[in-house]
């Protein structure tokens, strides 16, 4: 094998052959944002139910130039980093009305003064593609992926607004 065809090998070696959904286990997938500006790169995992991004210095991740709570990511109770922009910038979807909210998918990118964030999520845990990602078919016809799991802790009640699901 050539160089380039071992390192697809390997790579294609760490996703299970027969993966038929992305609903992994809870938070799973290393969901974190790569943070640019000008010559400043760092990545910021994204390990709490909300993180609160600003310049205040209370805020799970300060930056400069920001308004004090410029925007907040919340893990919800479906697996979905949801993103709300509270303060100036540009985001990847379209948003309806006023609202400035949209759930991250990898690739997602979003502005905050002059810094540049794109959320990352290994494709195997991302919930927006389905069987594997591309490596499980992507442009093929894909029949429909199971139901999510309840991801919620027994006797925790459904928040405004969320799914609940009846079996």
């Amino acid at each position: 094998m050539r160089g380039d065809e071992e390192a697809m090998a390997r790579d294609m070696s760490r996703r299970p052959a027969n993966a038929t959904t992305t609903h992994a286990e809870w938070g799973a997938g290393d969901p974190r944002l790569r943070v640019t500006r000008e010559d400043t790169r760092l990545e910021h995992p994204l390990s709490l139910d909300e993180t609160r991004i600003g310049s205040a210095p209370g805020n799970d991740l300060v930056l400069e130039g920001a308004d004090t709570v410029h925007a907040t990511i919340l893990h919800d109770d479906r697996d979905e980093y949801v993103l709300t922009l509270h303060g100036e910038g540009e985001m990847n979807a379209l948003t309806e009305g006023d609202s400035r909210t949209e759930i991250l998918r990898t690739g997602a990118r979003f502005t905050i003064a002059d810094w540049t964030l794109v959320f990352m999520r290994e494709e195997y845990a991302d919930h927006g593609r389905p069987y594997g990602g591309r490596e499980g078919g992507e442009l093929s016809d894909q029949p429909p992926q199971p139901r999510r799991p309840d991801y919620t802790v027994p006797g925790d009640e459904p928040g405004p607004g969320e799914e609940v699901n009846k079996a």
